[in-house]
């Protein structure tokens, strides 16, 4: 299924972005431009289910994968996920083959391995008030408040309803297909340092955006950027 996009820049190369759940391509509203900056024609999609994308009665990675592929280009220059977008890109990477995958504090595994991850926690903050996404993320500009409860507006649920109340496991990668960077929150509660070891083993580089909580870009992007020193 085709997928809505935004893009930004016109330059020669291009650069994928795929966000995490509850949000959609107005989460990279920073990122974009300075990606262009450098050269970038930016292409970010609204999965399935979030933003202006089509809805499903079912949603899966795998699914969420599918449509990446029949979205996006081959063989870009740079992909980024982040989160939900983190685990989606990665069970694309090997059909959409970008010369660099970046994969910003990804949903592959829960640092705590018998951590239940509840779909009701995510369906109840669909209709969280300003209040509530501030006092959550206090580094945040009103900007990304606004973005936050603009993106909530125009998510479906459903979409968390294949996290089924258990823990978040299977999905840690057992090589990279691509050339490949792991950004992690300080601390990760998704990618703990057993699951980091291994991934550096297994050749991905990984490195930590120090103070950074798991929206890597809207709590830090100054440290975000840094982090991507050598890959963009």
């Amino acid at each position: 299924m085709l997928l809505d996009t935004t893009a930004w820049g016109t330059g020669e190369r291009t650069a994928l972005l795929v966000h995490g759940i509850m949000s959609d391509a107005r989460t990279w509203h920073r990122v974009g431009p300075l990606l262009a900056d450098r050269g970038y024609r930016v292409i970010a999609v609204d999965l399935r289910g979030h933003g202006r994308s089509p809805r499903a009665a079912v949603y899966s990675p795998e699914l969420f994968a599918d449509d990446l592929v029949d979205t996006l280009p081959t063989g870009a220059d740079l992909a980024i996920g982040h989160s939900l977008g983190g685990l989606s890109l990665l069970l694309a990477v090997d059909r959409l083959r970008p010369r660099r995958a970046v994969y910003a504090d990804p949903a592959w595994s829960t640092a705590d391995p018998e951590a239940a991850v509840d779909p009701s926690l995510f369906a109840g903050f669909k209709n969280a008030s300003r209040e509530q996404i501030t006092a959550l993320n206090p580094r945040w500009g009103a900007e990304d408040v606004d973005v936050e409860l603009a993106t909530l507006a125009d998510w479906d649920p459903r979409t968390a309803h294949f996290l089924g109340g258990a823990p978040l496991r299977g999905f840690l990668p057992l090589r990279a297909e691509v050339p490949s960077l792991v950004t992690l929150a300080d601390p990760s509660l998704l990618v703990g340092p057993r699951e980091a070891d291994l991934l550096r083993a297994r050749g991905f580089e990984v490195r930590t955006v120090a103070g950074a909580g798991h929206t890597l870009h809207r709590d830090d992007l100054e440290g975000f950027m840094k982090a991507l020193d050598g890959w963009i």
